[in-house]
C-alpha cells in the first residue's frame, strides 16, 4: 500500500470515531509501527490530525477554516474515487455540464475526460487542467475568471459574472459539509456565491460528498438539501444520516468505497 493510501485510510478512520491508536493501525494497515508513526508525524506536520500519545486525534476545523487542495486531496480517496464513478454514469456525449472545484469533482473529471462532445464550465483550475492534458477533442471547457482561493477555485465578481448567461444540464458540485438545517455549505463566502451562481444556471444540481461531510457545517450556505435533484456519496453514513437525506434529496445515491486492489488492477489496464 502507497503512503497515500495509508494515510487517506488513516484520515478514514479518524473521521469515524474521533481518534485513532497506533497498534489499531498496525494491524489494520498490515505496516510496522514506526510506518504508522512517520504516517501520523506527516499527517501532523499538515494539520491534518493532532499527534498525541500512542495515536492521534482529530483536528477540529471551525466553521471559516478552508483546507487546500493538497490537504484535502489525501483524504477520504477510495470513497471519493467510488463517488466520482458513480457520478460520471450520469454524464453522456453532448451535454453541457458545470463543474464546482474540488477533489471529489477533480476525480470525477477524470472519468468524463474521455466522453465526446461535452462543454464544461468549471471554476476550479484544476478540472480545468485535467481536461486540457486528457479530455477528448471535441470537448469545450469554459474556464471562469475570478479570484483564486485555497482550495483553488476561481470565485467572485468575475466568476458570477461569467456564468450570468449560460444554460448548462447539470452542475456536479462538491461540498464543504452538509446538514439538514445548513443544507450544503462552504468556509469561502466568495465560493458559496459563485456555487449559488451556478445552481442557478443549472438544469439539475448533482452533488458529489463523501460521508466526512455529514454533521459538518461552514460559514456559509450554497443549497438547502432539497434543491440536489441527486446526492453521490458513500456507504460510511451512519443509518439515521441516510435515511435523513433521503428524506430531502431528490434521489439518494449510495456507493461502496473502491478496493485498492480494484484501483490497482485498472492502473494495470490502462498501462
Amino acid at each position: 500500500m502507497l503512503a497515500a493510501q495509508r494515510r487517506s485510510r488513516i484520515l478514514a478512520e479518524l473521521s469515524r470515531d474521533g481518534t485513532v491508536r497506533v497498534t489499531d493501525l498496525v494491524e489494520l494497515l498490515g505496516v510496522s509501527d514506526m510506518t504508522v508513526r512517520r504516517d501520523l508525524v506527516a499527517l501532523h506536520r499538515d494539520g491534518l490530525l493532532e499527534k498525541v500519545h500512542g495515536g492521534a486525534l482529530a483536528v477540529a476545523e471551525p466553521s471559516s477554516s478552508e483546507p487546500g487542495f493538497a490537504a484535502k486531496s489525501v483524504q477520504r480517496r477510495r470513497e471519493k474515487e467510488a463517488i466520482a464513478r458513480a457520478a460520471a454514469d450520469m454524464v453522456h456525449t453532448g451535454m453541457a455540464i458545470a463543474v464546482s472545484a474540488g477533489t471529489t469533482t477533480h476525480a470525477l473529471t477524470e472519468h468524463i475526460a474521455r466522453i465526446p462532445n461535452l462543454t464544461v464550465v468549471t471554476n476550479s483550475v484544476w478540472v480545468a487542467d485535467v481536461l486540457h492534458r486528457t479530455g477528448d477533442a471535441t470537448t469545450s471547457v469554459l474556464l471562469t475568471g475570478g479570484l483564486r482561493t485555497p482550495s483553488d477555485a476561481l470565485v467572485g465578481p468575475v466568476a458570477v459574472s461569467s456564468l450570468r448567461s449560460l444554460h448548462v444540464d447539470a452542475f456536479f458540485m462538491g461540498v464543504h459539509g452538509m446538514d439538514v438545517r445548513a443544507g450544503f455549505s462552504t468556509p469561502n463566502l466568495l465560493e458559496s456565491e459563485t456555487n449559488r451562481a451556478m445552481i442557478e444556471r443549472s438544469r439539475r444540481l448533482i452533488v458529489c460528498a463523501d460521508s466526512s461531510k455529514w454533521g459538518v457545517v461552514g460559514l456559509s450556505s450554497m443549497a438547502a438539501l432539497s434543491e440536489a435533484a441527486v446526492l453521490v456519496t458513500d456507504s460510511g453514513l451512519s443509518a439515521h444520516a441516510s435515511g435523513a437525506l433521503a428524506d430531502h434529496v431528490g434521489e439518494l445515491v449510495v456507493v461502496d468505497p473502491v478496493d485498492d486492489d480494484e484501483d490497482e488492477l485498472d492502473l494495470a489496464d490502462d498501462a
